[in-house]
């Protein structure tokens, strides 16, 4: 399909922080089970922040089911948008542009945010600007304080482990990721080992205030000088203990080996952060993603950057799940830097950080 123009999508491109008028942005992000949109101004005050949770669906089944996921955005995308422009008391002759997530993430969900957003952009000729999922969880942050540079942002949710550089707003090198599991899917799978519910991070979290760290499951560091991630073999370690203890008849303590799991993840994660900060001179520490809600990797992230003397940025946990306040905020970021979309946008489930 060729491109379309809209005929607001060059103005105000070059906008400064304190020029009178307002960048007004609606976000919309669809990637996984969370419908949601969001209005943000000036890419740093909220407005309004509408999520339609699929959680309690999703959880009889123990993981997301794609296509259920999205039938319940369709369901449900108008009604938050709606509900996130009234609260906001914005109409979308207010807006400055919309923006999306378009990737990565479940391809049929993301269709569904995609298609609304277009819809929206073409039937009120509002700019449309696409956001990268992780760089919307990256700017969460900004919705708690301005960013100061370089910075090292550590992104740990169900799908990804990643630590990032930034030098500069909207430009993003990749230190580290994971190599197999992601720390959230390791949590799951755990869990799930434990006979705890879906999502299994928060159950797991829970469950280790009870135990103790006694028992001496692997930290996969991988080659000397490497900022990447390994979960899967401390996830298969946890399956092996918990089987030879069913076999031999051992009581099993399970606070225990939520407790033991999850210093092992966060003794991981902590310290590859602290040397990649170290190593790149960050002015400031951001920690981002679903299982940044997880109060053991707070509690170790906040002690390790007051004695290396490193400002850390830990968004609410309302902000580090899923959500569109993120992505209009990123999106912020990409409208002033004048990257637009057009009629053709399509969703890209595999999308790499960076890329156009």
């Amino acid at each position: 399909m060729k491109a379309m123009d809209f005929s607001r999508s060059n103005e105000t491109s070059g906008l400064a922080h304190g020029q009178e008028e307002p960048v007004i942005i609606l976000g919309i992000e669809t990637s996984c089970d969370e419908t949601a949109a969001a209005v943000v101004k000036n890419g740093r005050e909220l407005l309004a922040n509408e999520v339609a949770s699929q959680m309690d669906i999703h959880k009889r089944f123990g993981g997301v089911v794609p296509e259920v996921a999205s039938r319940r955005h369709v369901e449900h995308i108008t009604l938050v948008i709606e509900e996130a422009l009234k609260k906001a008391n914005v109409s979308a002759a207010q807006l400055s542009a919309i923006a999306v997530t378009k990737g990565p993430g479940l391809v049929g969900a993301l269709l569904v945010g995609v298609s609304a957003a277009k819809a929206m952009a073409f039937a009120h000729q509002l700019p449309l600007v696409g956001v990268h999922h992780i760089a919307g969880h990256i700017y969460a942050n900004r919705l708690v304080t301005e960013f100061q540079f370089p910075n090292v942002t550590l992104v740990v949710s169900g799908g990804h482990t990643e630590l990032i550089l930034m030098e500069k707003h909207g430009e993003y090198q990749i230190l580290g990721e994971t190599r197999d599991d992601a720390a959230g899917e390791a949590y799951d799978k755990v869990a799930r080992a434990l006979d705890l519910p879906y999502p299994g991070g928060p159950h797991i979290d829970r469950m280790s205030k009870k135990g103790k760290d006694t028992i001496n499951f692997p930290r996969a560091w991988l080659e000397a000088g490497s900022y990447d991630f390994s979960f899967s073999g401390l996830k298969s370690a946890v399956l092996n203990y918990l089987n030879q203890a069913s076999q031999k008849g051992e009581a099993i303590q399970k606070p225990d080996v939520a407790a033991s799991f999850q210093e092992s993840v966060v003794d991981v994660l902590v310290t590859k952060t602290m040397k990649a900060a170290q190593a790149y001179g960050a002015k400031q520490v951001l920690l981002a993603g679903g299982v940044a809600c997880n109060s053991r990797l707070r509690e170790r992230m906040t002690a390790a950057c007051a004695q290396e003397g490193f400002p850390l940025v830990i968004p609410p946990a309302y902000l580090c799940t899923d959500n569109a306040a993120m992505i209009a905020a990123a999106g912020y970021i990409e409208f002033l830097k004048g990257n637009r979309e057009y009629m053709d946008l399509n969703a890209s489930p595999g999308l790499m950080l960076g890329s156009t």
